[in-house]
């Protein structure tokens, strides 16, 4: 197929172009390196840091063979997404171009600005361009499980029946998102939706939990194709900065109690969802929504896992509490519905430790550029004060 990724320099965009491409996709990539200029600003720079999307692209054809199409640009400059799309003529289109960071967007005005701002404007050139140029290319986006929150009943696969005084009708989910960033994602649903329902457009929406892993066939093959590696408060992940900090021989950082749940999934389930969602791709005027993880965890959990993968490797790791900067539910209920990729196929990698101590080996190998000064939490979500890194 023809497939324009939108975000290819991502911490998901790059692996997945990879993958497509080893597997004899037309692979065309956009980027126009916001993350990275970001990350930098608000001194958050990954651990790995990857060569730019024509240097990994070069590499990465000298290990494979294959080609992957590089186009540095910006996704929310309609006349950037419109030479692609005349270029690229692509049958489906992977929108991973958004600001990815919940803290980020809730630094200040200008953040929470430029995030509403880019992701709403990339995800509405994403469906113009469509619409103009390939109308009946089929839209992958990527959502967010952080989309639904934390409701007091099963969540479930993005839509819901609901009888109110003796009728019934289907309606999306209800959201009440976390953050600014989360509710850019609530946003995108809705207008993919409308321009489905409208337009006739094709829409799948893949509701992702927090992804982690470093390793897959390609990435492996190189370390200048590895992954950006955050683990910073802003642009890391909770898994991430655990096991930065098993490796750094500090306490792993638990927000508050440790009780939040959510949903999680492997770097190559990412990858098999991506592929599974191509290879079923909806009729017009379809928005199928899929809940994309494979197994959920407490934070406190989490911590337990990579303390016991750490001392198999003669790491011994204390934890410590500190005061939650977000504003959420500690403690709740949980129970997301993920049948949809069960059905088309899925065949997920677990949680192992075998997993963990495989991350823990590659982030040793950088154990000498870690920055402690990055873990603790720099953004507090309800605080009125003027932050240090506006």
């Amino acid at each position: 197929m023809r497939i324009a990724l939108l975000g290819g320099d991502g911490y998901l965009g790059w692996p997945t172009a990879m993958d497509l491409a080893s597997k004899g996709h037309d692979v065309w990539v956009i980027d126009n390196y916001l993350r990275r200029t970001l990350a930098i600003q608000t001194g958050s720079e990954p651990l790995i840091c990857a060569p730019n999307l024509q240097l990994r692209a070069q590499r990465f054809r000298e290990e494979t063979g294959s080609e992957i199409r590089v186009h540095v640009g910006d996704c929310a400059s309609f006349e950037e997404m419109e030479r692609l799309f005349r270029e690229s003529q692509p049958e489906a289109v992977i929108h991973y171009a958004e600001q990815p960071s919940a803290p980020y967007s809730m630094i200040g005005r200008s953040q929470a600005r430029l995030t509403l701002q880019n992701n709403l404007s990339v995800t509405f050139n994403t469906i113009w361009a469509v619409l103009e140029f390939a109308p009946e290319c089929h839209i992958i986006k990527l959502g967010t499980m952080g989309e639904y929150g934390t409701p007091n009943i099963d969540i479930e696969e993005g839509w819901i029946e609901i009888s109110h005084k003796g009728r019934s009708d289907k309606f999306l989910y209800p959201r009440a998102a976390g953050s600014l960033y989360h509710t850019t994602k609530v946003l995108d649903t809705d207008l993919l939706w409308f321009y489905a329902r409208t337009y006739g457009i094709r829409v799948t929406d893949l509701m992702q939990g927090p992804v982690y892993g470093l390793a897959t066939p390609q990435s492996l093959m190189h370390d200048d194709l590895l992954p950006n590696f955050h683990y910073d408060d802003i642009f890391g992940t909770v898994l991430n900065r655990f096991l930065t900090q098993a490796v750094a021989g500090i306490p792993l950082t638990i927000y508050g109690e440790g009780g939040q749940t959510r949903g999680y999934l492997n770097l190559l389930d990412t990858l098999q969802c991506i592929n599974l969602a191509l290879g079923s791709p909806v009729q017009r005027g379809e928005l199928r929504i899929l809940n994309q993880f494979t197994e959920t965890f407490a934070v406190t959990e989490l911590a337990e896992r990579v303390q016991r993968a750490a001392a198999t490797m003669g790491l011994s790791v204390g934890v410590q509490h500190v005061p939650n900067p977000r504003k959420e539910k500690e403690r709740h209920y949980y129970q997301p519905v993920h049948t949809g990729f069960a059905n088309l196929g899925l065949r997920p990698h677990l949680l192992s430790d075998e997993a963990l101590s495989e991350m823990l080996e590659i982030v040793s190998r950088y154990r000498k550029d870690i920055d402690l000064a990055k873990m603790l939490p720099r953004v507090r979500w309800s605080s009125t004060e003027t932050h240090a890194l506006a």
